[in-house]
């Protein structure tokens, strides 16, 4: 079992128990049947809330709005009989899926987020990492680099991370673009 904490959040209970059964066995799965329970149960051990948008008083629309407003670090995938309108656009979910959902869909979409929330930390410290060595490349001489310890680390450290991403072998649409992004920003002699 992973350490990775999923929120399931429907108010039909057959819906939550189904879901349950496909995610139990790799995940910590905690389960809410109103908004309400869910943001009560919303804390920092929640990696990814499967949320449904039409539920009874809080609706799954104001859940997300809520989790946002708190600034949660959770990735929110919207599972929900509701087909996809113009109104999505504003809303800041990480995946849409429309029900009926299969359980290889489930697990595959929970699966893609958390690669995704890991590879966006490793991302983000590569580009933290090309910021500083593009830096110091810009602003010190060469031979006060060659010199430095630390900046040889940093450098390993780069390297490394790189070629630990695999940002090749991306397959997920996010996680391209923003690689696509980042390998323009970074310098090409790191």
């Amino acid at each position: 079992m992973t350490d990775s904490g999923i929120l399931i959040v429907d108010d039909e209970p057959e819906v939550v128990d189904t879901y349950r059964q496909h995610l139990a066995d790799t995940y910590t799965v905690r389960t809410a049947q109103s908004g309400e329970e869910a943001l009560a149960l919303l804390d920092d051990t929640i990696d990814i809330v499967l949320l449904d948008r039409r539920m009874p008083g809080m609706s799954g629309d104001e859940v997300l709005e809520r989790v946002r407003e708190r600034s949660i670090d959770c990735r929110v995938v919207m599972v929900t009989a509701v087909d996809p309108d113009i109104d999505i656009v504003t809303m800041e979910f990480d995946e849409y899926l429309v029900k009926p959902v299969s359980g290889d869909d489930l697990r595959e979409t929970v699966e893609r987020l958390r690669r995704r929330t890991q590879l966006d930390a490793q991302i983000q410290r590569i580009v933290e990492l090309g910021s500083k060595l593009a830096t110091l490349e810009a602003k010190l001489e060469y031979e006060q680099l060659e010199q430095s310890e630390r900046y040889d680390e940093l450098r390993e450290e780069f390297n490394r991370l790189r070629e630990d991403t695999k940002l090749d072998d991306i397959d997920d649409p996010y996680l391209e673009a923003t690689v696509e992004n980042i390998e323009a920003l970074l310098p090409d002699r790191l």
